[in-house]
């Protein structure tokens, strides 16, 4: 008999492998190391093998792809009730093998190097927009206890400035200053690294035709398109249009017993960076529906005149999350629900 089926429970340098057979008899429990690790698998015949889908697993995956074998990535919530009492790498690389072989078992799908890339472009600026933020913050913190303050918001920023250059020597020591200063200079060279970061993202929606496509959905623009196209590179891997909102997190938490359902507040499980820019989009397709007469709007509005507008930003970021897969889907960009009908 040879192994059919591989569990590889991953780590940064020691590696276990669960192998069985057709028949579920345990061939392989062993322990590797980082560098013997490819060694094994390319002498060992193709077969499936399944992970956890973690940081490195898409590098993995497509390692032992290349090789000839068949590589599913699992959800480690998902795997987590195969592994038994205890906890050891040996048990969960059991674990693995087990679940991976249920037919009713949803898998991740394996993102390219490229497409990775994208997605690091995207965690960079959301790092950079994070700091600059904090910096800002501890600006106005200290300025704030010399009687110089301005409205909230990045762009009063400049007008907070001119004030202190102005308390400068009066109300504002010369001490102070120069450490003000210190943080005008960190706040303007992470300014400019934000915008050469996005500089790299529009280079990129350029060369791809999906997230050209995204862009076409109104409340959806250049960053929330492009971390959606490189988030979601298979969009047959969902079954329909209302697994998205649900895997992102925008659908409400059910508690149920006795055939008496519960819907809470929504989930908030899943990719928060697109549930957060999925959700800001929306704020703006709410706050430019006032007043307007197209066939979104009219929905927006009359959403608005029965339920709060928190409520109402969630619903329209699942709208758009479902309309983007059907965007995804379709060889076409987005149409408009009138120009659809007609």
């Amino acid at each position: 008999m040879h192994v059919t089926t591989v569990g590889l429970d991953l780590a940064k340098h020691v590696f276990q492998v669960h192998g069985i057979d057709q028949d579920g008899q345990v061939l392989i429990r062993r322990q590797f190391r980082r560098g013997e690790l490819i060694g094994f698998f390319r002498r060992l015949p193709p077969c499936l093998i399944g992970m956890e889908a973690c940081s490195t697993a898409h590098f993995w995956a497509r390692e032992l792809a290349s090789l000839g074998h068949e590589v599913r990535l699992m959800p480690a919530a998902y795997v987590k009730p195969y592994v038994k009492r205890s906890k050891s790498d040996a048990l969960d690389a059991e674990g693995i093998c087990e679940a991976v072989t249920r037919p009713t078992m949803r898998f991740v799908a394996i993102k390219s190097s490229e497409q990775q890339a994208a997605l690091m472009l995207h965690r960079t600026r959301d790092l950079l927009v994070r700091q600059r933020t904090m910096l800002v913050n501890a600006l106005r913190a200290h300025l704030a206890e010399y009687g110089v303050i301005t409205p909230q918001g990045l762009p009063s920023v400049p007008k907070l400035i001119e004030l202190a250059e102005k308390a400068r020597g009066t109300a504002l020591p010369e001490l102070a200053w120069r450490c003000i200063r210190l943080i005008l200079a960190q706040i303007e060279d992470v300014h400019g690294r934000i915008g050469q970061v996005e500089q790299e993202i529009l280079a990129w929606h350029r060369t791809n035709e999906l997230s050209q496509r995204l862009k076409t959905i109104p409340g959806i623009g250049l960053i929330t398109a492009s971390a959606l196209a490189a988030t979601i590179p298979d969009p047959s891997s969902f079954r329909s249009g209302r697994q998205v909102p649900a895997w992102i997190g925008l659908v409400p938490r059910q508690s149920g017993t006795g055939g008496k359902v519960r819907l809470g507040h929504i989930s908030k499980q899943g990719d928060r960076y697109l549930r957060r820019l999925l959700v800001l989009g929306a704020s703006t397709l709410m706050r430019h529906a006032r007043g307007r007469t197209s066939v979104t709007a009219r929905w927006i509005n009359g959403l608005l005149a029965r339920r709060p507008a928190s409520v109402i930003k969630t619903a329209i970021a699942n709208k758009l999350a479902r309309v983007a897969w059907a965007v995804l889907q379709d060889e076409q960009g987005y149409r408009a629900p009138a120009a659809a009908a007609a």
